[in-house]
């Protein structure tokens, strides 16, 4: 389609640029469509059939975000094919932590100048991200704003909605004393906390090509690693286990985070010696002389989502989670019906394996007492396709020229582990 307003062109709005986009995102999206997914592109608002099978009391949960300052390391490396994945992840992973399964993701992507092939990249990562998270892109904004952003400059954002059966909805109200607490391995930094990053790491004026032998990669990639995206193994577990919270670890770190799903009386007492820390967070606290303190009051500092479980749960939710990452290096190409039955087999040959039990005993014999100088101490020693469109079994929409496009996403990488437990206490963390 092409616009002939020649006046609006002058004035900075390309509406024909806007249509070649929309033509070069077709195809990403049509990886993403999902059973119920009706009508196509280019509507005025995106449509879904529910399939409410096997849910007696559908509730819908929706989640709202943005990627934030990361976006300005995806303007200085001119990679715009991932920040895509980080704009799903910040609301899937919201909405997971009730339980809830996404259904479609909306995004808004507001630039200076729109050039089709660069948001033909954003949404190359938003489409990346829906396919691991199991919903569908049914539509999106794009916004050409002259004057309010500069010409390389642009700003994305999205919401998704999902469901959950009422009965099932996790609200943390049976947290208890003795409960244990599951970490789930991040990717890295995800997307919180950038502002801190920029200014310590001076950015703008560092090489983000520079290969950094601590980071195994250069700075740029390893700032640039999408977020992990946590919905396929939680709703996996779910099915398996009883799970009587979730916490997304998101801006404000563990402090701020996991008192949100803290009943009233309880506190979360964390090993810091189970915690796995990447080596971008080492090198973070490094260069800018930050507390160990503030480092959990920022970051996810390798831990990106927590679960709490009943210790009874415990030895099998650690065993399919484990597996589930083992498995799931990439994004699936079977269903997670196919999968779960493979965890159960697998799961009965190994049924002696007892980690958890021995995590629990490590947990168990740590002092109550916590010292901020240690912790600093230990800290700061580790520191040193075409758009053809075939239906797959999970009920997602694959290109019909390769059944993934990674666009850089991080593998499965660390395990799932204990991390602490459940104390009375008044909403509080306590790192120890």
């Amino acid at each position: 389609m092409k616009s002939f307003s020649e006046l609006y062109k002058e004035s900075g709005v390309d509406i024909t640029a806007g249509y070649e986009a929309v033509s070069l995102m077709k195809k990403h999206i049509a990886r993403t469509v999902t059973k119920g997914v009706l009508g196509g592109i280019g509507g005025f608002s995106g449509l879904l059939e529910l399939d409410l099978t096997g849910i007696k009391e559908p509730v819908l949960v929706s989640g709202t975000d943005g990627v934030g300052t990361k976006l300005k390391i995806a303007f200085l490396m001119d990679k715009h094919d991932t920040i895509g994945i980080d704009c799903v992840a910040m609301c899937v992973n919201d909405i997971v932590c009730s339980g809830a399964k996404p259904l479609i993701f909306l995004d808004y992507l507001a630039v200076g100048v729109n050039r089709p092939e660069k948001a033909a990249e954003i949404v190359s990562g938003i489409a990346e991200g829906c396919v691991q998270a199991g919903c569908a892109l049914v539509g999106g904004e794009t916004a050409e704003m002259p004057g309010f952003y500069g010409p390389d400059e642009y700003d994305l954002a999205g919401f998704a909605v999902g469901i959950v059966d009422k009965s099932k909805i996790i609200d943390s109200g049976d947290v208890k004393p003795g409960d244990l607490i599951i970490g789930l391995p991040s990717s890295g930094i995800h997307s919180n906390g950038f502002s801190l990053v920029r200014k310590v790491l001076d950015v703008e004026n560092q090489p983000l090509d520079r290969y950094v032998d601590e980071l195994s990669s250069t700075l740029g990639e390893a700032l640039l690693t999408p977020t992990r995206i946590y919905v396929k193994p939680v709703l996996s577990l779910l099915s398996k286990v009883k799970v009587k919270g979730i916490c997304h670890i998101t801006g404000g770190g563990f402090y701020e985070n996991i008192p949100r799903i803290l009943p009233a009386d309880r506190a979360a007492k964390i090993d810091y010696k189970a915690l796995t820390v990447p080596p971008v967070f080492h090198l973070l606290q490094r260069e800018g002389n930050i507390p160990t303190r503030e480092m959990f009051n920022v970051f996810n500092m390798g831990t990106g989502m927590c679960l709490i479980i009943d210790p009874a749960d415990a030895d099998k939710a650690i065993r399919h989670l484990n597996e589930y990452f083992s498995e799931k290096s990439a994004p699936p190409a079977e269903s997670d019906e196919q999968f779960d039955e493979k965890i159960s087999l697998r799961a009965e040959r190994n049924s002696s394996a007892s980690t958890t039990n021995e995590q629990k005993e490590q947990f168990e014999t740590i002092s109550s007492i916590s010292a901020a100088n240690e912790q600093n101490e230990q800290f700061e020693k580790k520191s040193a396709a075409s758009a053809g469109i075939k239906q797959i079994d999970n009920g997602s929409a694959e290109s019909g020229d390769a059944k993934h496009i990674n666009n850089g996403a991080a593998p499965w990488t660390g395990t799932a582990t204990i991390i602490g437990e459940i104390v009375p206490g008044e909403k509080e963390v306590i790192l120890c």
